[in-house]
C-alpha cells in the first residue's frame, strides 16, 4: 500500500485500489485499542435513475435505506447483529442522500469482523417473506419520521426550494413508493453499486495496513465486476421553487429551517473550498460570535437552538439555519438585511483570521473521533478529494470569496422558509 503523510495533522494514511477495483484506506492509530472499519458504497437515496448492461432502471425512492435494512440478512436465518456481538463488535450502517455505511467498532477479534462485515454487504439474500416484513418496519419508521418536527420541517424545505432534485424526496421514501421494492429491485441496485469498484474500505485504528488489504481481496475475490451508472442530471433554476411553508405539530413554539439555494460544488479540490467558503459565509452572517446572532438573541426571536452551515449533497448544495423562535419571517428578513450590510462594510482581516482559525480548529478536533475520520475520508474520496488536505485550503481562502458568496447566494429570490407552529388549542 502506498503511504501519505500529513505532518501538519500528525497523520498518515495508507491506500491502494485492489484489482477488483476496491478502494482501501486505512489511517494507523498506535497504541489505540479502539478500532473501526467503514464499507461504504457510493450509493445512497437520490441515486435511483441507473444504466446497467445497456437497460435503463429507475427504483423506487427509498430504496436505497431499504437495501441497507435488508442487508443484515443472511442465507440460513444468521443474524449478522448477533454474530458481531459474539465478536465483541458494535454494528450499525446508515443511508444518506449521496451514500450508504456499515461499519463497525471493536477493540479485540478485528479480523473477524472485519471479514464478517466484508461478508455480509457482498451477500444479497431477499425473499418476498423477508421483504414484505421489512416493508412494515420502514413504513412505521417512516411514520415516526413524518411525525418528528425536526424531519418534517427539513423535508417540507427540501420540497419546497428544489424543482427536480431528488433531495426533494426523504431518504426512507413514502409508504407509496417502498411498496414497489420487490425482491429483484433490491438484486438490481445491489448488482449495480455494491460492486468494489464501487466502493471504499477505511479503517482507523491500530492495525496492519496491508493485512487489511489481503483480509479485503480474500473475503471479495480479485474479479473486477460491471457497475451500474447513476444518471445524475438534475437541471435547477437557482430560484426558490416556492418562498413558504408550514405546518402544525404537537411542539411547544414554532420550529422552522431557512434555506438559500446554491450551486452544485462539483468534485475534487474545487468542491471543498466551495464548502470551506460556505461555511465560513454562514459563520459570518449567523454564527454564534456575529452582530446578527447577538442582536436577534438579545431581541428574543432566538435561542440557543438557533444554528446553521452550509450542506452539500450530489448534485446540490444549501446555505441553511435552523431553530426555535415566535417570529421566523423576521428572523428570515434580518439575514436578509444582514447579508447587505455585511457587503456593504467587509469582513476585517481580525475577525477573519478569527474565524477561519475556529473553523480549522473544529477540523482537526474531529480527527479525534475514528467515527468522524472514517465518514470524512469516505465521503471526501467519493468526492475526488484527499480529506487530510483540508487545511491548504484554510489557508489560501480570503475574504473576497466569502463577501462574493454571500453577495450571489443571500438573496430573496433563492430563500425558502419551512415552519412548524403549534397545534392550535380548541376553544
Amino acid at each position: 500500500m502506498k503511504q501519505y503523510r500529513y505532518p501538519g495533522l500528525d497523520e498518515t494514511m495508507h491506500k491502494t485500489v485492489l484489482p477488483n477495483g476496491l478502494t482501501v484506506l486505512v489511517v494507523p492509530r498506535p497504541g489505540f485499542s479502539r478500532k473501526m472499519a467503514y464499507f461504504v458504497t457510493d450509493f445512497g437515496s437520490i441515486h435511483t435513475d441507473f444504466r446497467m448492461d445497456g437497460q435503463e432502471y429507475q427504483a423506487p425512492a427509498g430504496v436505497a435505506h431499504f437495501l441497507e435494512h435488508k442487508m443484515f440478512d443472511l442465507p440460513g436465518g444468521r443474524d449478522v447483529s448477533a454474530e458481531f456481538a459474539a465478536l465483541g463488535a458494535n454494528v450499525n450502517a446508515f443511508t444518506s442522500y449521496d451514500m450508504t455505511a456499515y461499519y463497525f467498532s471493536c477493540t479485540d477479534n478485528f479480523e473477524s469482523s472485519l471479514r464478517l462485515l466484508l461478508e455480509f454487504v457482498s451477500t444479497p439474500y431477499f425473499t418476498d417473506e423477508s421483504v414484505a416484513k421489512e416493508m412494515g418496519i420502514i413504513d412505521q419508521e417512516i411514520g415516526m419520521n413524518t411525525d418528528a418536527p425536526d424531519s418534517r420541517v427539513f423535508d417540507n424545505l427540501t420540497a419546497i426550494l428544489y424543482d427536480n432534485h431528488p433531495i426533494r424526496v426523504p431518504i426512507l421514501g413514502t409508504s407509496e413508493t417502498i411498496r414497489r421494492i420487490t425482491p429483484q429491485v433490491l438484486y438490481d441496485c445491489h448488482r449495480a453499486f455494491y460492486t468494489p469498484g464501487n466502493m471504499i474500505l477505511c479503517v482507523v485504528g491500530d492495525v496492519e495496513p496491508n493485512r487489511v488489504a489481503e483480509i479485503a481481496g480474500a473475503v471479495l475475490g480479485s474479479e473486477k465486476r460491471p457497475m451500474g451508472e447513476k444518471r445524475c442530471h438534475w437541471p435547477e433554476e437557482m430560484r426558490a421553487r416556492e418562498k413558504t411553508c408550514s405546518a402544525r405539530m404537537e411542539v411547544a413554539m414554532p420550529t422552522f429551517e431557512l434555506g438559500f439555494k446554491c450551486e452544485p460544488t462539483g468534485r475534487g479540490e474545487g468542491a471543498i473550498r466551495r464548502e470551506v467558503v460556505g461555511d465560513l459565509a454562514a459563520e459570518a452572517l449567523f454564527g454564534e460570535s456575529s452582530p446578527l446572532y447577538l442582536r436577534l438573541y438579545e431581541q428574543g426571536l432566538i435561542d440557543s437552538s438557533f444554528g446553521g452551515g452550509f450542506e452539500t449533497v450530489d448534485g446540490c448544495a444549501m446555505l441553511l439555519c435552523s431553530g426555535d423562535s415566535e417570529a421566523p419571517e423576521a428572523v428570515r428578513d434580518a439575514i436578509l438585511a444582514q447579508a447587505e450590510t455585511l457587503i456593504r462594510t467587509g469582513i476585517s482581516k481580525e475577525d477573519f483570521l478569527r474565524m477561519k482559525r475556529s473553523a480549522l480548529g473544529r477540523r482537526i478536533r474531529d480527527l479525534d473521533s475514528f467515527d468522524s475520520t472514517c465518514f470524512r475520508l469516505c465521503a471526501y474520496h467519493l468526492s475526488g478529494f484527499d480529506y487530510f488536505d483540508f487545511p491548504g485550503v484554510y489557508q489560501t481562502v480570503q475574504p473576497e470569496e466569502i463577501l462574493e458568496f454571500v453577495d450571489r447566494v443571500v438573496r430573496e429570490a433563492r430563500c425558502a422558509l419551512s415552519v412548524i407552529n403549534p397545534v392550535e388549542e380548541a376553544i
